[in-house]
C-alpha cells in the first residue's frame, strides 16, 4: 500500500466531510471544496479522521496516495486557506482590483483586465503587489500562474510579474 495513503487525514475543529455519490464535500469555516472520488479508492470517515485505502489491486495504491494528498489539501484549504504573493517589477507596472476584475498595466499599449474566478479573492495592498487567496490549492496556483503569464520576468533587467519567493538570475548583456 502507498505510504502516503496509510496515514489518516486529521480533521481540525469545524471541518466536516460528507460523501455523496462520487463526490466528497469538505466544509469548513472559510468555504467548501468538492473533490472527485475515484472508483479505485475507498474512504472511511471515523470521528475526526478520514482513512483512504485502495479498493483492490496494488496498482490502485498510487491513486489512493494521490487522493489522500488532494483530500489533505482540501482540509487545509477550508481551515487555513492558501495564498500566493506576486510582485510587479518595472517602471509603470501597476495592479488594481475593481470588483471581480484585476486591472494590470504591464507596459503594453493596452491595460489587461483579468476576470477573477469564483472562490478566489485577489488583493492589491500596493500598486506593485498582488495577493491571490482561496481554499482550493490548485485554483490559487492556476490564477497566480495566469497573472504571471501576462509578463513573465525577463532575464536581462528582471522586469515582469514574479512570485515573491522567486529569484531571477540576470544574464549579462552581450559584449562587443
Amino acid at each position: 500500500m502507498s505510504r502516503v495513503a496509510k496515514s489518516p487525514v486529521k480533521l481540525p475543529a469545524g471541518v466536516q466531510v460528507s460523501k455523496t455519490g462520487g463526490l466528497l464535500t469538505v466544509k469548513g469555516a472559510k468555504s467548501a471544496v468538492v473533490v472527485n472520488v475515484p472508483a479505485k479508492v475507498e474512504i472511511e470517515v471515523q470521528g475526526d479522521t478520514v482513512t483512504v485505502s485502495a479498493a483492490s489491486v496494488a496498482a490502485d495504491n498510487m491513486m489512493a496516495g494521490t487522493f489522500r494528498a488532494l483530500l489533505n489539501n482540501a482540509v487545509v484549504g477550508v481551515s487555513k486557506g492558501y495564498e500566493k504573493k506576486l510582485n510587479l517589477v518595472g517602471v509603470g507596472y501597476r495592479a488594481a482590483t475593481a470588483g471581480k476584475k484585476l486591472n494590470l498595466s504591464l507596459g503594453f499599449s493596452h491595460p489587461i483586465e483579468y476576470p477573477i474566478p469564483e472562490g478566489i479573492t485577489v488583493e492589491t495592498p500596493t500598486q506593485t503587489e498582488i495577493i491571490v487567496k482561496g481554499a482550493d490549492k490548485k485554483m490559487v496556483g492556476q490564477v497566480a500562474a495566469d497573472i504571471r503569464g501576462f509578463r513573465p520576468p525577463e532575464p536581462y533587467k528582471g522586469k515582469g510579474v514574479r512570485y515573491s519567493t522567486e529569484k531571477v538570475e540576470l544574464k549579462e548583456a552581450k559584449k562587443k
